[in-house]
Order: C-alpha cells, then sequence, then structure tokens
C-alpha cells in the first residue's frame, strides 16, 4: 500500500489521486511533543539521580540508612558517600524545575492524546490486534522476523505488527501511568493530600525507586523503537510522523 491510489485514467481530466494519511495531525503533535518533553526528563532525571544515586525501600532513606542498590557513579554532593574521592558539579536546581515543568506537559499531552484515540477509535483501528494475531503461533512468527532485524516491506510501513501494537499499548496505559503515578508519590504535597498514593507503593523511597526501573524500561523502548524505524526505513517513518505520509513511491491500482 502506498501514499496515493491512481484512479482510471480520463479523456477530460488528468488521473485524481487520493491521498491516504498514516498519521493524523493529533498523532503527529502529540508525538513530537512528548519526545521533546521525554528527553528533557531524562536529561534532567540524570541530573537528579547523580545528586543522590542511591535506592531504598520503604518510606525513607537517607545516607545514614543502608541502601537498597546504588549507581557506582559520582554524586554531585559530598554527604553522599560514592566512594569518590571528587564531587561533580550540582545541578540540582535547574534539573528539578526542567524535571517538573516537562513532567507536567508530557502529563497533558498524553491526556490530549488518549482522549484523541478514544474518541476517534484510533486505539481500536491502529493499535488494538486483532484476536487471531494474538495466537502464539502469530506472535512467534513476529518475534522471529524482528529478532532477524529484518527491514519491513513497504505495505507493512503502513500498520502495526502485533507486537507493535502491544508494546505501544503497554507504554501508553501502563508504564507512562507508573512513571507518572510514582513521580508523584515522591511529592511532599501528593504524600499529605492523597497518602493511599504513596503506601500503596510502599512509601516514598519506594516510589523513587520504582520511578527509576520504570524510567529504564522507558529508554529502553526509546532505543528499540529508534531501532525498528531505521529498519523501517527512517526517510519514510519519520516523513510519515512529520507530514503524516510516508515518502513511497506511487502503486497503480
Amino acid at each position: 500500500m502506498a501514499d496515493s491510489v491512481w484512479g482510471p485514467a480520463s479523456t477530460s481530466a488528468a488521473p485524481a489521486t487520493t491521498v491516504r494519511t498514516r498519521h493524523s495531525g493529533v498523532v503527529r503533535v502529540t508525538h513530537w511533543i512528548t519526545t521533546l518533553a521525554f528527553l528533557a526528563l531524562l536529561v534532567s532525571g540524570v541530573e537528579i539521580l547523580i545528586s543522590h544515586p542511591r535506592f531504598y525501600w520503604g518510606e525513607t532513606g537517607n545516607v545514614h540508612t543502608p541502601p537498597l542498590f546504588q549507581i557506582p557513579i559520582p554524586s554531585s554532593r559530598s554527604s553522599v558517600p560514592t566512594g569518590y574521592g571528587y564531587v561533580l558539579p550540582d545541578q540540582n536546581g535547574w534539573s528539578r524545575y526542567l524535571h517538573f515543568q516537562s513532567a507536567w506537559v508530557t502529563v497533558l499531552t498524553g491526556l490530549i492524546y488518549v482522549c484523541f484515540g478514544l474518541l476517534t477509535g484510533h486505539f481500536r483501528q491502529n493499535l488494538l490486534p486483532a484476536r487471531a494475531d494474538l495466537s502464539w503461533r502469530g506472535l512467534s512468527i513476529v518475534i522471529a522476523q524482528d529478532l532477524r532485524l529484518r527491514p519491513a516491506s513497504e505495505e507493512e510501513g503502513w500498520s502495526y505488527n502485533v507486537l507493535q501494537r502491544l508494546t505501544y499499548l503497554f507504554v501508553t496505559f501502563v508504564l507512562f501511568p507508573l512513571v507518572i503515578w510514582t513521580g508523584l508519590a515522591m511529592s511532599p504535597a501528593i504524600a499529605s493530600a492523597i497518602p493511599a498514593a504513596v503506601t500503596i507503593l510502599g512509601g516514598q523511597q519506594s516510589a523513587r525507586t520504582i520511578h527509576f526501573f520504570v524510567s529504564l524500561f522507558l529508554v529502553l523502548f526509546l532505543l528499540v523503537h529508534l531501532l525498528m524505524v531505521c529498519l523501517a526505513g527512517f526517510r519514510n517513518r519519520a516523513r510519515a510522523m512529520i507530514t503524516g505520509r510516508p515518502a513511497t513511491h506511487l502503486e497503480r491500482a
């Protein structure tokens, strides 16, 4: 399936074309806003992590508490024991501000995308897999093709395979809500206003630890997503997410 399909020739007019859109305007705009906001969250999150690269479980945790685990990197605070004889420049101020602002941009953009997807049937049409595709045989074929890093065909560029659909649904409805929830649970204001949102997770330090691992899964998803985009044809997929139509040749009906 290509971008346009030529209709039958006419003696009085040039052949008419029907342009098929790969991604709607709302999907494209929310995709790029989320991308920029996520990159800002990633950079600022790393800076926040450097200020205290130790993780705990429960309600409290500090330099006098044995950590659940720690990242073997130097800290930007001299009070945090890391085993290194030096500290990094403290970037905690701007990074926390950027992290907070980018998080709200992500939340609002995500709400717009989810509302659009539910109201227009975007999730049902483009992301919800067919029951037949959920068989073990169907899943194993797709997984084997992805593991071989087989480039996608032109027709596959117009739709997602079952593994991609399940992954996008999992990221949209599980990972992103969880990373937002755990992020809010670290806020003293949220802990005071809605204590259950924190206690269900095991405490504020537990929320921070879960937040870290969910963020790692999102980064892994981003890397795999970029790899698959490159295999499918970076120019086609990038153009489709910018203009709505991939840069493929016209195909006669």
